[in-house]
């Protein structure tokens, strides 16, 4: 794989460019501590089957691998039980990485982990050091950004990032907030295409997105089982669960090849696979 021009660069400019580097981390300590959304919440008693959840990890580096893109895993750490969602410990945009200051207690400290790696790779970062924002509230679309507010990213935050972006559209999206991230409740796949659960939001909202997108629904059912939560890695090829077969159905009629793969006790603790990676090289297909 020819990378090595790219080694010490960032870019992202939208959630559907080809993925060329991204960053996991391995859940060999991931646990339900603190519940933090309904997937969470129905699987607190039961807990994380660990040695499942890293075999069905590994199948999904080996996945992603098998797409000719570099993963990094970053070192794990027994004291962060939710480190395998690396998509919330920093977001790259355009050419930057933003590194912020994790919101919930149990998750601080997993951002000195990423600036470690970035600083040994010499890759340069903005440090959002005072901001309380999360990546899986954060997307990307050209020159638009989208901004969800969550209980994981507030308004200050928000405010503050779309002030240092000033060559971006900053839009704000509220959602309700016991869904937990914005990419819980939507996701874009193509530059014409998103995913959404409607009911996560208001019809002022909806309209806004449906402006720009159109827009395949999930079901209950299926955002449950984190259906929006999906990877696009470029040339319109998904990384979808196997479980959610009624939005798979729906990306397949729309011209995209869904790659299924089963990462179900991942999701046991509230992320799927946008959430457990974190791009930061993706290129224009043909380059």
């Amino acid at each position: 794989m020819e990378l090595d021009h790219d080694k010490k660069i960032t870019v992202c400019h939208n959630e559907y460019d080809v993925l060329k580097r991204v960053i996991l981390c391995e859940p060999h300590y991931m646990t339900i501590r603190d519940v933090i959304n309904e997937t969470q919440k129905e699987f607190k008693d039961e807990g994380i089957h660990i040695d499942r959840a890293v075999k069905q990890h590994g199948e999904f580096v080996k996945t992603l691998r098998e797409q000719d893109i570099e993963v990094i895993l970053l070192p794990y750490h027994q004291k962060f039980p939710e480190q395998v969602f690396t998509r919330d410990i920093g977001v790259t945009l355009g050419q930057t990485i933003f590194v912020a200051q994790m919101a919930s207690d149990v998750r601080i400290g997993e951002e000195d982990v990423l600036k470690q790696w970035l600083d040994d790779e010499g890759l340069s970062y903005f440090n959002l050091a005072e901001d309380r924002i999360e990546g899986g509230d954060v997307m990307i679309d050209g020159h638009v950004i989208f901004i969800g507010l969550s209980n994981r990213t507030t308004q200050f935050a928000a405010d503050h990032l779309k002030s240092l972006l000033t060559q971006y559209e900053v839009e704000i999206l509220p959602f309700q907030e016991n869904f937990l991230h914005l990419d819980c409740v939507f996701n874009i796949v193509s530059p014409n295409v998103a995913i959404i659960f409607k009911d996560a939001f208001e019809q002022e909202q909806i309209d806004f997105l449906s402006s720009r997108y159109e827009l395949l629904e999930v079901s209950e059912e299926e955002q449950f089982t984190l259906g929006t939560n999906v990877l696009s890695i470029g040339n319109n090829k998904i990384l979808s669960l196997p479980v959610n077969q009624e939005i798979n159905k729906k990306l397949r009629n729309k011209g995209f090849e869904v790659i299924e793969v089963d990462i179900t006790e991942i999701i046991k603790s509230g992320g799927s696979f946008r959430c457990c990676t974190l791009p930061i090289v993706r290129e224009k297909a043909g380059n």
